[in-house]
């Protein structure tokens, strides 16, 4: 059978939600939409494996975990240990615990590991009964702008299918087909780049008593946990640096200076990278009947734990937003959706430059100069002395700062 024939043999399928991608802002997307009696289909290029095992973010912070309880599913889908909100930042070796706790009721922030919440988002959906496909090759969207779009993509066995639907949910990353489906000049793309480099490293050695921020002369450090006997190391390391100009020894020694503890505990490293700090914006997050969701729309740099969260943030209020189209017939949601999803990334735009420039340039100020690491000093002695600005900072870390 020719590839064409298989093609027009093939029936197209129907639902209400495609999702492209099951990553955690896609899974969430459907698992909300199966709570609200809507059927869709979720594509993910990779397979189960690959999914279950890719490592990022850590902490869900308090707003989101308020999120999932709304819908009842925090318990199921939400896995590690209650976050007690302290941080520790690590200011020249002196410690300073900084806590987020803003003064308001309910469930607090979870230390669970993106991993961790893909795998519970994923056996939550298909024990409610959710369609899930991996391996979807070449997927394609068509007519957005129509009454009835359409996706197609190709199955691991070569069978090419076809699926329309009412609203397509791009789920699938800053480098999906999702996004490039936009004709060019529709949306706005805000794109900054800090010029600051980090080394990422997850490594078999005992966590931290609390997430630390480390600021020195050296360099940013920063220490989370990732496990029970798992820890997860950033150094600030030139943008263009390539993983090989660190070995093992170098990783330890940088870590034992800039979080100023000659004793940390060494371990196996099992992992290592180096990326550049950068944030990106598209405006609008939607078009037609395609929205934008997650890292799809938006970038953020991973100082103050945003990125997922922010992707949490965005499939709440699509799902809510089909939800009110297709039970109540009222559409005011959806065509303000992009509007309210970027009043809260702009918000978390700037607390998270803010914070990514306060501790980069409060230590090493090659790049800096000594009147930026001073205005940062000036920033670091008013959060660490200020009841006002720490309860300011305080809402800012749990999400919970602008009124829904």
């Amino acid at each position: 059978m020719t590839e064409n024939s298989r093609e027009l043999k093939e029936k197209p399928e129907s639902t209400t939600v495609v999702v492209i991608g099951a990553g955690p802002a896609g899974l969430t997307v459907a698992n909300l939409l199966r709570r609200s009696d809507i059927d869709c289909v979720v594509l993910e290029r990779r397979s189960r494996e690959y999914v279950a095992q890719r490592q990022r973010a850590g902490i869900v912070e308090t707003r989101a975990v308020r999120m999932f309880d709304s819908w009842g599913l925090a318990d199921r889908v939400l896995g590690g240990i209650p976050y007690d909100g302290i941080l520790e930042l690590r200011v020249d070796g002196e410690s300073h615990l900084v806590s987020d706790n803003d003064g308001s009721e309910g469930p607090r922030a979870r230390l669970c590991p993106q991993q961790v919440l893909v795998q519970k988002l994923t056996t939550a959906y298909l024990a409610d009964g959710g369609d899930l496909r991996f391996e979807a090759a070449d997927v394609s969207l068509h007519d957005l702008t129509g009454d009835r779009p359409t996706v197609r993509y190709r199955t691991a066995d070569g069978t090419v299918r076809t699926i329309t639907c009412a609203f397509v949910a791009g789920c699938d990353g800053d480098h999906g087909i999702s996004r490039s489906a936009v004709p060019d000049g529709a949306l706005t793309a805000y794109a900054l780049d800090h010029g600051i480099g980090w080394l990422t490293v997850l490594a078999d050695a005992p966590p931290p008593a609390h997430p630390l921020l480390a600021v020195s002369p050296h360099g940013f450090a920063a220490h989370f946990p990732r496990g029970p006997h798992t820890s997860r190391y950033y150094l600030q390391c030139p943008p263009d640096d390539h993983p090989d100009a660190w070995p093992d020894t170098r990783i330890w020694d940088a870590l034992h200076t800039r979080l100023a503890d000659p004793a940390l505990p060494a371990g196996p490293i099992t992992d290592r990278e180096t990326f550049r700090l950068r944030s990106l914006v598209h405006d609008p997050m939607q078009y037609g009947r395609l929205y934008l969701v997650g890292d799809a729309a938006h970038i953020v740099s991973p100082m103050g734990g945003k990125g997922m969260n922010l992707a949490l943030y965005d499939a709440d209020l699509l799902a809510r937003a089909v939800r009110d189209s297709v039970h109540d017939h009222d559409d005011t949601a959806l065509r303000s959706y992009s509007q309210r999803c970027l009043r809260r990334v702009w918000n978390d735009q700037e607390f998270s430059h803010w914070l990514t420039r306060t501790l980069h340039d409060a230590g090493d100020d090659t790049d800096s100069g000594p009147f930026h690491r001073s205005l940062a000093r000036a920033r670091l002695d008013r959060l660490l002395t200020s009841p006002t600005a720490a309860h300011a900072f305080a809402e800012l870390m749990t999400g919970l700062d602008l009124a829904e």
